[in-house]
């Protein structure tokens, strides 16, 4: 469609960006989107998919040159998350997952930290993000987790549930409260735990509607020990860390869901134009016509919105949270209507596997309710206008 390609075609990428991209597409169009149905359908990790995307280096684009990375803009690393998540959305959540679990070691961990535990990331080892728990879902003050300094340890107990990428991280950004803090607030803290630490375990793998090759896990912790030097920050600095980390997590995840967006767009476009009912293409009737015209109008506008949430970031802008969260928002409710539409214009065949239809919807829904829920964010920005 001439208005979106225009959206697309006038972004001002350098050459090396569009390198990149270039690079990221062929690898979309190579090798993630046709092995995604198999993947989904098996509930298997797609091992093979993310080898390549190692090959081509798409770790290293968000982890600095000094620790191994080859760093390039928010807004490339946004549009590198859309075009994946527009093959795979499992996959497209497995790449960004390394992002938000180690975006906040990259912004708040010390240089001996980084020179640690970064080096293995940007050769492509994968990160994870452990803040929900059984009873802390959205309030992540609820959690119960606990953080027991013991020498030059932590010790660590506890569980957390729906960790993506739980069972195949390699270093786990976890949340938890320091024992010697009463406030449930101040108390939360934050450290990496690496893979084979005694006294972690994942103890469940979810079987979910959608994202059926993205691991999703119940992990435990049961006297786990952790060096203080993977402690980020001081005791109580969680919070504030977590805040922080969210506000860049969440365009992450507005961009995977614009992913599903585009991939569910194209999809209904190209079956309406091919489709044949009454002697005419169902693309020439009226109703079918003005539902693909709003939705084209929103997925422009979320187009627009995700370089303006980018350039924020990109720009040093520090107070940029319901920017955030109205990319979030939009981007994952348009995903889920985008998605309906497609399997209503698909018609029978859009209700069965075989028609990636099917696997679009089911991917869609869970991006309404990850990275806070959509009603979370809508209070965060009707919060912002009462006067003070």
């Amino acid at each position: 469609m001439k208005m979106i390609e225009q959206i697309r075609q006038r972004r001002p990428w350098s050459e090396e960006e569009r390198l990149v991209l270039d690079q990221v597409q062929r690898l979309a169009d190579e090798v993630i989107a046709p092995n995604a149905a198999r993947y989904d359908e098996a509930a298997e990790f797609p091992a093979d998919t993310i080898q390549a995307m190692n090959a081509l280096g798409l770790n290293a684009i968000f982890v600095p040159e000094e620790w191994g990375g080859a760093p390039m803009s928010y807004r490339l690393y946004l549009e590198v998350m859309a075009i994946v998540s527009e093959a795979c959305a499992s996959t497209g959540i497995i790449y960004g997952t390394n992002f938000h679990g180690m975006k906040p070691l990259i912004d708040f961990g010390t240089d001996e930290q980084r020179a640690r535990l970064l080096p293995a990331i940007a050769e492509g080892g994968l990160g994870a993000l452990a803040i929900t728990e059984p009873d802390a879902g959205s309030d992540a003050t609820g959690m119960k987790t606990r953080f027991t300094r013991d020498g030059d340890d932590i010790v660590v107990d506890g569980a957390k549930v729906f960790i993506s990428n739980g069972d195949v991280a390699e270093r786990l950004l976890l949340f938890g409260k320091w024992s010697e803090i009463e406030d449930p607030r101040r108390a939360i803290s934050v450290l990496v735990l690496e893979k084979g630490t005694p006294g972690f375990a994942v103890t469940g793998t979810e079987r979910k509607m959608g994202h059926r090759a993205a691991p999703t896990c119940s992990l435990a912790f049961d006297g786990a020990r952790v060096p203080r030097a993977n402690l980020l920050g001081e005791p109580g600095d969680g919070l504030r860390i977590l805040l922080s980390s969210l506000n860049k997590s969440r365009p992450s995840v507005a961009a995977h869901a614009l992913g599903i967006a585009r991939a569910a767009f194209a999809d209904m476009v190209a079956y309406a134009n091919e489709r044949r009912q009454s002697g005419r293409r169902i693309v020439e009737f009226q109703g079918n016509q003005f539902t693909m015209a709003d939705l084209a109008c929103e997925l422009a506008m979320v187009e627009t919105w995700m370089d303006h949430v980018g350039a924020l970031v990109d720009g040093g802008e520090p107070d940029f949270e319901h920017a955030a969260s109205a990319f979030k928002l939009r981007a994952s409710d348009l995903a889920m209507r985008m998605a309906d539409a497609c399997v209503q214009i698909h018609g029978g065949y859009g209700y069965c596997a075989g028609h990636r239809a099917e696997r679009l919807m089911r991917d869609a829904k869970i991006t309404q309710i990850w990275e806070g829920t959509n009603q979370i964010h809508r209070q965060l920005i009707g919060r912002s206008l009462i006067a003070k």
